[in-house]
């Protein structure tokens, strides 16, 4: 098991970096672990970033962000209209935005989409995430989906049922626009954080899981941070 300490030291949690292509893609995928670290984490800065919001969408990109993070020390929410689908065909732009994103911030952690992911949208974001953050902890969540590309994580978070529940009741109040799709739906979200939960034994059967492909262990305070790229 590993803990993020709290209290920590020099390379204690300090900055979060969340990405999602599509409006409720963050919230769907790793929304109970930003509850849980913001709440932890008083002084937490988050940076989350939304690529692919439509105009009838961006309100509830931007509203959930806020309702997600407002437990947050400070935070910074973008929310851009590259073109949903398309994300692919837009590839210098969006390389463009990830590397000013790399120059305002240095996150300890980054949440987001997995590269087995099926979807365009979705593995593009992956492959640029990691691409730009080289030298940085990415654990990249799962979002459920038609394509039936649910993987094999090797990171939990446990989620306490009361996070489990307003996990699924913000969902549902800030995409209400979604409210008619087939998977849009409790019993959906529930499910697969139970699914986590029996794998991961969580007290209180919920979990949120991620596949981490790099990780660094620091064994004392006098290790150096590394600082070559893979």
């Amino acid at each position: 098991m590993l803990s993020l300490s709290p209290a920590g030291g020099r390379d204690a949690l300090r900055s979060l970096l969340v990405v999602g292509c599509h409006p409720d893609d963050i919230e769907i995928g790793c929304g109970g672990t930003v509850l849980d670290l913001t709440r932890a984490r008083p002084g937490l800065h988050v940076t989350w970033v939304v690529l692919a919001a439509s105009l009838d969408r961006v309100a509830e990109a931007r509203s959930a962000a806020e309702a997600f993070l407002v437990d947050a020390g400070t935070t910074s929410i973008e929310i851009h209209n590259f073109r949903d689908g398309f994300l692919p065909h837009e590839g210098p732009e969006l390389k463009e935005r990830f590397e000013a994103l790399k120059a305002t911030i240095d996150p300890q952690l980054i949440l987001t989409h997995s590269r087995e992911d099926l979807h365009q949208d979705h593995r593009l974001a992956s492959d640029l995430t990691r691409e730009t953050f080289r030298n940085h902890m990415i654990m990249e969540y799962e979002i459920p989906k038609v394509d039936g590309d649910l993987g094999r994580p090797n990171v939990f978070v446990p989620l306490t049922a009361a996070i489990a529940d307003e996990k699924i009741a913000l969902i549902r109040e800030h995409h209400k626009s979604q409210h008619a799709r087939h998977w849009f739906d409790d019993e959906l979200f529930r499910s697969l954080m139970r699914l986590r939960g029996m794998e991961a034994v969580a007290p209180e059967r919920y979990a949120e899981a991620f596949t981490c492909r790099k990780a660094v262990l620091q064994p004392g305070e006098n290790s150096q941070r590394g600082t070559g790229e893979m």
